[in-house]
This record gives structure tokens, C-alpha cells and sequence, in this order.
């Protein structure tokens, strides 16, 4: 491996990695698909035509490989296997702290969301990026970058006034 993509790696990939943590929600997954990311920028670096930011290139394969994963068997089969074994104790006391520390109201708003919308949203507010950057990397224009953020806040500001009053559902008087 070149030392230029070394580089690369270091500078980007923990950016990388976040992205596609905020798509999939497990860092293990997240780092299989940043290291499918990195592989197919050594495969076809030549590719890159400069056009936009290395950055922006590395965010625009992550989130192509993130919907990839998504949509795959692989995704869907864990996914049913988790819906049929919902009364099992498979969560280890290590993974209940580690989740607890991570979890926050607004990001278990934001991931009730459409990936649609929470991926506007991940890439404006979370990454920074330009209305023009994300139209870039989803591959639409960018008015359609910008209804989906109009939706997606009003959603997500939906959901976070409904987790206000789900504490006084389960108190008793």
C-alpha cells in the first residue's frame, strides 16, 4: 500500500467511518464498509477527477457503500433475526454501558427518521457540507437537498416534542 494512501486513510477515514456509523448504527459494520471504501479508491483512484474535494469524493463512496449495505441480504437477514429474537438476553452489560453512554434524545430522534431524511440532515448539520456538496454526493439537485432538509426538520422537531411527553406516560400520580 502506497504511502499517499496511508495518507489518505489517516486524514479521512475516522470522517469516513462516523458517516457510515450514522447510516448503518454499529461501528463494526461501519468499519467493514470503510474498508470497502478505502479498497475501491486504491482500486480506482484514477477515477477521481478532482472535480470536488478528495473528501467529498471518500463521502460520496461511503454513503453509496452504506445504501449498499442497507440494502443488502446480509443487512436484512440481521435485521429479521433480531425481530424474531426480541426476548432474548443477547446484549452483554459491556455493550448496555457503551450504548448508554452513546445514546443521546436527538440521535434516537434523528435515527427514528427516514434514511432519506436523516441523511440530509447527518450531512449538513453532522459533516458540515453545503447544500450544493450533498446534492453532489446523493446524486439529486440540490432543491431536492433542500425539501428534504425543510422535511426532515419539521419530522425530526416532531419527534423531539413527542419524546417530551413520553416521560409523563409512564409516571404514575
Amino acid at each position: 500500500m502506497s504511502e499517499h494512501l496511508s495518507a489518505i486513510m489517516e486524514e479521512h477515514g475516522e470522517y469516513c467511518l462516523r458517516v457510515a456509523y450514522l447510516y448503518v448504527k454499529d461501528w463494526a459494520i461501519a468499519e467493514e464498509i470503510i474498508q470497502d471504501v478505502f479498497l475501491a479508491f486504491y482500486q480506482q483512484q484514477e477515477r477521481f477527477e478532482q472535480r470536488s474535494s478528495l473528501k467529498t469524493y471518500l463521502v460520496k463512496i461511503t454513503v453509496h457503500k452504506s445504501h449498499d449495505y442497507l440494502r443488502s441480504w446480509k443487512n436484512k437477514r440481521l435485521v429479521l433475526f433480531e425481530k424474531l429474537h426480541i426476548g432474548a438476553s443477547k446484549r452483554t452489560a459491556e455493550k448496555e454501558l457503551i450504548e448508554g453512554e452513546e445514546r443521546t434524545i436527538l440521535k434516537d430522534a434523528l435515527f427514528t427518521l427516514p434514511i432519506m431524511y436523516r441523511e440530509v440532515l447527518i450531512l449538513h448539520y453532522y459533516k458540515e457540507l453545503k447544500v450544493r456538496e450533498i446534492a453532489d454526493i446523493l446524486g439529486c439537485s440540490e432543491n431536492t437537498v433542500k425539501t428534504r432538509l425543510r422535511r426532515a426538520r419539521r419530522l425530526l422537531q416532531e419527534q423531539l416534542e413527542q419524546s417530551e411527553w413520553e416521560v409523563l406516560v409512564d409516571d404514575t400520580f
